[in-house]
């Protein structure tokens, strides 16, 4: 019992240490840290609708309400200074025919109610400037004007953050596992991706980046080191119509940072496949980008997805995701190389080669039965 807890404690690590090695994780997320960085962090500041958006809800949340809150207090502890310096306030035991520049102001309480109800404009009541004082008409109309300009922020900092199209990237979905066999008569990386909404992406395009860490030949390491990889469907990478469920794939020639691997070394390879999928959303025309990555243990080889879509007998197409990440084993050659070297030598066979040495003699025939 604590050798298979222990085994299963052992593998988890592993696994937990592969995920940190991920750079882009399975939902898009790019997982790097940015050390020793000179500039100062006042430049996230002068570009701060940038830094709102890309804060998470939590600390936006957080930040809008202490906006609110901080400027009714403030503007509060303003109109209590106005009443004090007046002499509007209880304490001071204004005359009857005393005119205050904020009536029915009695102390802290009351003044952040009144900068409350100025700044939300949702009504005074019974409090409310008077004509008597410039500076509190000069406080109310600043008041105003930066209230609409915190709402303004605000509330279009929110909408932004919920109409970014980076939450329309979460509908588009990739298989957990990408697979190699052959299509077409040649060996193929196949993906398969979806869209799990009717609207469409416009314009869609897909790619992928191999990462992986070379070694020059002046002896330089570059980690993540970058290899396009490029990824088709049977009606082309451009302007896909994306309604279905596709599956793409690359083509594994020798030209292929993948025609050197085999079906036992593959495990052993250190890389990352990083794909790509980038569109315009049809309902807000911004553009989206969605990201998916592979390491060598979601590869599998020697597999082809199963169906998906197939035709009810009413006439409509169903899609069943149940099988969108589902595989079927197929024969598979266990390495690029092989295949193509099968290829050539059934072409050989089929073709017939001169000699120009054979000489063909003609020989007469002689009968050794003699009557």
């Amino acid at each position: 019992m604590f050798g298979y807890l222990r085994e299963r404690f052992s593998s988890h690590l592993r696994e937990r240490s592969r995920r940190r090695a991920r750079l882009v994780s399975k939902d898009g997320r790019c997982n790097i840290e940015f050390g020793n960085v000179e500039q100062s962090r006042f430049v996230f500041l002068i570009d701060i609708w940038t830094t709102i958006l890309d804060l998470r809800w939590r600390y936006k949340m957080t930040i809008f309400i202490s906006a609110f809150l901080g400027s009714w207090f403030l503007f509060g502890l303003l109109w209590y200074v106005v009443a004090y310096i007046h002499k509007d306030l209880p304490e001071f035991n204004p005359s009857i025919n005393h005119t205050p520049c904020v009536e029915n102001i009695n102390g802290l309480t009351s003044a952040f109610l009144f900068s409350l109800e100025t700044q939300v404009t949702i009504g005074y009541g019974f409090r409310c400037v008077t004509e008597q004082c410039a500076t509190a008409i000069f406080l109310l109309i600043f008041q105003s004007i930066l209230g609409v300009i915190i709402n303004s922020f605000m509330c279009g900092a929110i909408l932004a953050k919920i109409s970014r199209s980076k939450n329309r990237a979460k509908t588009i979905t990739f298989s957990k596992n990408a697979v190699i066999s052959k299509r077409g008569g040649k060996l193929c990386l196949l993906i398969r991706v979806a869209n799990l909404r009717k609207s469409l992406l416009i314009g869609s395009h897909i790619y992928g980046k191999l990462l992986k860490t070379t070694i020059t030949p002046e002896g330089e390491t570059i980690i993540l080191d970058q290899v396009n990889i490029e990824f088709v469907v049977d009606a082309g990478n451009e302007n896909l119509f994306f309604i279905s469920p596709l599956t793409i794939y690359h083509i594994i020639d020798k030209n292929s940072p993948f025609f050197h691997m085999a079906a036992e070394t593959l495990l052993q390879q250190d890389f990352e496949l990083v794909v790509f999928l980038d569109g315009t959303v049809e309902a807000t025309s911004a553009t989206c980008q969605v990201r998916t990555s592979y390491i060598p243990e979601e590869v599998l080889w020697g597999y082809r997805f199963a169906p998906i879509v197939s035709k009810t007998k009413e006439g409509k197409y169903r899609v069943d995701f149940q099988n969108f990440s589902k595989t079927v084993a197929v024969e598979t050659p266990h390495c690029a190389f092989c295949l193509y070297n099968e290829k050539e030598a059934k072409a050989k066979e089929k073709k017939g080669y001169d000699n120009p040495g054979f000489v063909l003699s003609e020989v007469s025939e002689t009968s050794d039965t003699k009557m």
